[in-house]
């Protein structure tokens, strides 16, 4: 298979379609582990998260992927890998952060997540699914500030399948516009900077928060 990781970021709608042709049915797996190791390890939040959802959708659109398999595939993945993430968090977590590993868990990302928890509490898990780097750090400081898991699960399904579903259906119903199918590749971008005014409009939202709190 000629298809590089490299490849795979910079032309995903090129790459995906390509390896669903050479895969077959392997390509839901690798699909599934590039969601879970997105959400499930805080040393990867860098891998496609939104952009290869939406672009999977939109594939699925044009008849290069099963709908309703790739919406139990995504979805399943991340759900299970914010689970795992969690359980690291619990057992390992404290150690990871100030342990040989403390230099891939990003202090301010950590900052950030925690400030999203004092402000929306345990629907964090949900809302954090939208916001990359962040989707990736809430279920591990869940699991270090011992959550109870029965509500930790409950806003997982819960922001699993939003995220999931709304992403990949998305993608799909705009796949299936004509016009659309041709150029798949602006897609991605369109939804890149979709993800950094997400990031960006958190940042603010944070960096006010605090600046705030300081405030005599």
């Amino acid at each position: 298979m000629s298809v590089n990781p490299l490849d795979l970021f910079l032309n995903l709608d090129q790459s995906l379609s390509q390896m669903a042709g050479e895969l077959g049915l392997l390509i839901y797996l690798v699909l599934f582990i590039i969601i879970f190791c997105e959400t499930g390890f805080v040393i990867t939040p860098f891998l496609p998260g939104d952009s290869l959802l939406f672009i999977a959708g939109a594939l699925a659109g044009s008849g290069v992927l099963d709908l309703p398999l790739l919406l139990v595939v995504v979805a399943s993945a991340a759900i299970l890998g914010d689970t795992a993430n969690f359980w690291i968090g619990r057992y390992a977590g404290e150690r990871m952060m100030t342990g040989r590993l403390s230099g891939f868990v990003k202090g301010e990302w950590i900052q950030f997540t925690r400030e999203f928890y004092a402000r929306w509490g345990g629907a964090t898990i949900v809302v954090a699914r939208f916001v990359p780097y962040i989707r990736t750090f809430a279920p591990f400081l869940a699991g270090i500030g011992n959550m109870h898991y029965r509500w930790f699960l409950i806003y997982n399904i819960a922001g699993g399948l939003l995220w999931a579903g709304g992403l990949v259906l998305g993608g799909n119903i705009i796949g299936n516009v004509p016009v659309v199918q041709h150029n798949v590749g602006v897609l991605m971008w369109f939804v890149l900077l979709l993800c950094l005014f997400a990031v960006g409009m958190v940042i603010k939202m944070l960096l006010q928060g605090i600046m705030h709190r300081r405030d005599p």
